[in-house]
């Protein structure tokens, strides 16, 4: 079972055998040339039409035709975009003819992106396809278009208060540090640095190059007032120069962008586009608005002399002033030092007066304080010995009941002392005691052993012992097997027979 029924072909009907022929087919020669002889009978008249330029082939030499493509695009009432494009010709007689007069009238070549208003013919060709011949040009369009657009930027940037920002920046008097915008092979930034040169100041200019014309001036011209804007604290202002041009040369400077970036730049901006009869709209939006490059560089001289010529007039000023105030000050002076002289006189006077009398009472008041001072020492003398004999008496109760504390804690440990020595004395002899004990029941048992053998004794170098015995006393024991040390013990002398 099929996925899907096919529909049936226009003209063929659903009744028809499947084992019918198919009509006839038409070679696409003839077909298109139906269509241009259909076009033709339809489209027989000439059309005033609107579109925009989006490809343009201008002739390279004499005689040969200028190709242009035209785009058509606007927004549906849905919000969807229509657009509309074809090809275009102009021939190259007509085309000295049209562009001749387009260029007299509004200034401008014909470029891509200008939107005009074309005269044109509708043509078809078997090989080519569609095209229209141009057959006039209307340069009142171009040029409203142009002034519409122009109003639509001035508007947005007075809304946004773009177009009076950079006037309420303050330009210095003095303009020396420089950032200049422009081409650095133009001969507009020759002739500026030339001027400035010639002049007896000093500039100091840095070069932020830029493209200055074209559909790519704009943004380059945005990027190096970007590269200023992190350098402003190193210029004064910036000068934006070119030198002259054809008006389409110059519709770079009524982009909205460009000009919205000027009136917004934190430092005045001068421009001298080089133009003789129309405002740019970035000249509206800049601080000053001058012709040229050379009227730029002689706007900056011509403040500088003006500043030397009001510094000079300041001076001369000041020079004669000071001159009015050293002589009315010395004449002030003067003055003083004469009152200073009668009135230092006068006190000195005052102070001899006041030294006398503060004499005569500084010859009494001594001896009165002297005396009492001598009833005070008297006194304190009398309270000294008193305190004296009292601090005594308590020194002395004080040592009497630290003797009488000493005496006591002295008897205290001689008692112990003593008691610490007996007992030590009674160890003592318990030892001796034990000590003695024990050698004699050694005697004991070496005496009973069976080898008979004597013990004799002897002194501590060898010598046969003679007399009494005392406990502690060292000595030597010859026994049979060996001599041995021993110590006499006992609390009585012993007698050796």
């Amino acid at each position: 079972m099929p996925l899907y029924n096919r529909r049936p072909e226009p003209g063929l009907s659903s009744a028809q055998s499947p084992s019918s022929l198919p009509p006839a087919a038409l070679p696409l020669s003839e077909l298109l040339a139906r269509v241009r002889q259909t076009l033709s009978e339809r489209f027989v008249d000439s059309y005033w039409v609107v579109a925009e330029i989006a490809d343009l082939t201008l002739p390279r030499f004499d005689g040969a035709h200028c190709y242009l493509t035209l785009t058509d695009q606007h927004t549906t009432a849905r919000g969807a975009q229509l657009k509309a494009q074809a090809r275009a010709t102009i021939w190259s007689q007509r085309y000295q003819q049209l562009s001749a007069v387009f260029e007299e009238q509004t200034g401008l070549t014909l470029r891509i992106g200008l939107k005009v208003m074309l005269r044109v013919q509708v043509k078809f060709h078997e090989q080519f396809g569609l095209s229209l011949d141009v057959l006039a040009l209307d340069p009142t369009y171009t040029v409203g278009d142009l002034a519409r657009l122009r109003l639509e930027t001035l508007r947005k940037l007075q809304d946004q208060d773009l177009l009076e920002r950079q006037k309420r920046l303050t330009l210095p008097i003095g303009v020396q540090r420089v950032a200049v915008i422009s081409s650095p092979t133009a001969a507009g930034w020759q002739d500026f640095v030339q001027q400035l040169q010639e002049a007896p100041y000093d500039f100091s200019l840095t070069l932020f190059p830029a493209l200055m014309q074209g559909d790519d001036s704009p943004a380059s011209i945005r990027a190096a007032l970007d590269a200023i804007r992190r350098r402003r604290d190193e210029y004064d202002a910036v000068v934006i120069i070119r030198g002259g041009g054809s008006k389409t040369d110059l519709l770079a400077f009524d982009d909205f962008g460009l000009a919205a970036a000027i009136g917004a730049f934190p430092l005045p901006v001068l421009t001298g586009i080089g133009h003789e009869r129309d405002e740019a709209v970035v000249d509206l939006t800049a601080h000053t608005a001058l012709k040229t490059p050379t009227a730029v560089a002689a706007f900056l001289i011509e403040r500088l002399a003006r500043l030397e010529a009001a510094l000079e007039g300041y001076g001369l000023r000041i020079r004669e002033l000071a001159q009015e105030r050293v002589q009315a000050e010395g004449t002030r002076l003067n003055r003083l030092l004469r009152h200073a002289h009668l009135a230092a006189q006068n006190q000195l006077q005052d102070q001899r007066d006041a030294l006398h009398q503060r004499i005569r009472q500084a010859a009494a008041t001594p001896r009165a304080q002297l005396r009492q001072q001598e009833l005070q020492l008297v006194r304190r003398r009398h309270q000294l010995h008193r305190a004296a004999r009292t601090s005594l008496r308590h020194h002395e109760q004080g040592l009497r009941q630290r003797g009488r504390m000493l005496a006591r804690h002295f008897r205290r440990l001689h008692r112990r002392r003593c008691e610490q020595l007996l007992r030590r004395q009674h160890q003592l002899q318990l030892a001796a005691t034990r000590l003695l004990h024990r050698a004699e029941l050694r005697l004991a048992q070496l005496n009973a052993q069976p080898t008979g053998g004597t013990i004799r004794l002897l002194t501590p170098k060898g010598q046969p012992f003679t007399g009494p015995l005392r406990a502690g006393q060292q000595v030597l024991l010859r026994l049979p097997d060996g001599v041995v040390p021993a110590r006499i013990g006992g609390q009585l002398p012993l007698l050796l027979s």
